[in-house]
């Protein structure tokens, strides 16, 4: 039987970046991309969270839930601009991403906990929309490795806890 720390970092394939929106402003649209940079220590350029907390540099969602919370607001789809992430990506459990470094294009990130909802979330998707978003408000990380990211781009867990290539320390 496998240790708790192999299956840990066991995938079963990379996931991927189906979407890209960045937040100019606190309570702006967002903007939807093809591509992004992120920066070292302070997130993606022209998000609002860029140089604020390094924690919360980039904010990602798994499109599989995005059918779950469709499904618990009884809509036909949800448009992943609504819930205000900066990424949403398929293919891989964000939760099995927390504490873990991860490359998506060129950057490297490292997931530092989840995303939980914020009361706009009621404004945005209607009465229940904060209580619907509960476990599946994705993943915080702090970007390790400045770097592009685009659509299309995989998602890719790092085994190494040490990256000879690392900008900003742990």
């Amino acid at each position: 039987m496998d240790s708790l720390s192999v299956l840990l970092a066991r995938f079963p394939h990379p996931g991927e970046v189906a979407w890209i929106g960045r937040r100019p402003a606190r309570r702006a649209d967002v903007i939807v991309c093809t591509a992004v940079t992120a920066l070292a220590g302070q997130g993606l350029e022209g998000d609002h969270y860029a140089g604020r907390s390094g924690a919360r540099g980039v904010t990602l969602m798994q499109a599989e839930h995005l059918a779950v919370l469709a499904a618990l607001l009884r809509r036909d789809a949800i448009d992943p601009a609504l819930l205000r992430r900066n990424l949403v990506v398929s293919g891989v459990n964000l939760t099995a991403l927390k504490g873990q470094r991860f490359r998506i294009g060129t950057a490297v990130l490292e997931g530092t906990g989840p995303c939980p909802p914020c009361s706009r979330m009621e404004e945005t998707l209607g009465p229940g929309g904060y209580n619907a978003m509960r476990g599946h408000g994705g993943l915080n990380a702090r970007v390790v490795r400045g770097g592009m990211i685009r659509l299309g781009d995989a998602v890719v867990p790092l085994l190494d806890a040490i990256d000879p290539e690392e900008t900003v320390p742990r």
